[in-house]
């Protein structure tokens, strides 16, 4: 329930930096950093917990790999998306050759993770991350065009990974025990709240914005969709029942989540000329 979903999330974010909404205090850039990197966290520690129920323990260097796991993740990703920046701009190419190279490149990164997570923690997601950061910030104009062809390919390939998903469900099973699941989605949702609440209440943010940034981080879906058949597969008891968690917790929670987030941005969030109009007003008083 940890996750936030980055295709519900992101294509939000990315409207609300085009059309102005809070980027004067970067509210959009803040909560896309903090959902990839809770993301990363989320999926770091869920394989730890898995490797335990699976017959393992459960060893405290969990403690040290989550922070190693990052910054290599990022300095692979940044460093690798700098080269690849400096090759496409020396050597001209279709944005389609773009996206297949952009794709290979994304794949190594979790071979790579599985190549060497044994001796060294790394997180290729944070990687493929980092990657297409570094290249949206050196060449934005090539990153735009490339953003407009994977948004092409992710129609497909999320419909594909939520019918797969879906598939998987046992349907009376999730019947019977739909409302403590339902409960526990509630908790996790509450708990949440609070706790990008505290993280922002040291911020310049006012109760408007805090409001918004608790209410961005509320839908659960790619991730869910992506890790929540694996306990399943690994064999584990509690695998069918955190499967409907998950399920429940996409259908629940994403469009929810998206049409609140649709609605109130504008009730809650400024545009730098919203407020120079408001500051106008004050001084006419």
């Amino acid at each position: 329930m940890a996750a936030v979903s980055p295709a519900v999330i992101v294509p939000r974010m990315l409207k609300l930096k085009e059309t102005g909404y809070g980027t004067d205090k970067g509210i959009p850039d803040m909560i896309m950093t903090g959902a990839s990197a809770d993301d990363v966290f989320v999926i770091v520690l869920f394989s730890s917990l898995t490797t335990m129920a699976t017959g393992g323990t459960f060893s405290w260097n969990i403690v040290w790999q989550i922070p190693v796991s990052i910054i290599l993740g990022m300095g692979v990703g940044l460093g690798i998306g700098f080269l690849f920046v400096l090759f496409i701009k020396k050597i001209h190419m279709r944005d389609s050759i773009k996206v297949i190279l952009m794709l290979s490149i994304a794949f190594l990164f979790i071979a790579l993770e599985n190549a060497i997570s044994v001796w060294v923690p790394y997180s290729g997601l944070l990687s493929v991350i980092a990657f297409g950061a570094i290249i949206f910030a050196k060449h934005e104009i090539c990153a735009k065009r490339l953003s407009g062809k994977f948004s092409k390919l992710w129609v497909f390939a999320e419909i594909l990974l939520f019918v797969l998903v879906g598939a998987e469900v046992n349907i009376q099973y999730a019947l019977q025990n739909s409302g403590l699941i339902i409960c526990v989605i509630l908790l996790a949702l509450l708990f949440r709240m609070a706790g990008v609440f505290i993280c922002v209440s040291v911020s310049k943010l006012n109760m408007k914005e805090r409001l918004f940034c608790m209410i961005a981080y509320t839908p659960k879906a790619t991730v869910q969709a992506a890790i929540g058949a694996l306990p399943l597969a690994m064999g584990l008891a509690s695998g069918q029942i955190i499967l409907t968690a998950a399920v429940l917790a996409i259908l629940i929670t994403a469009p929810v989540g998206a049409f609140l987030t649709d609605l109130t941005y504008k009730k809650l969030l400024l545009r730098p000329k919203d407020e120079i109009t408001n500051s106008l007003s004050t001084e006419k008083l």
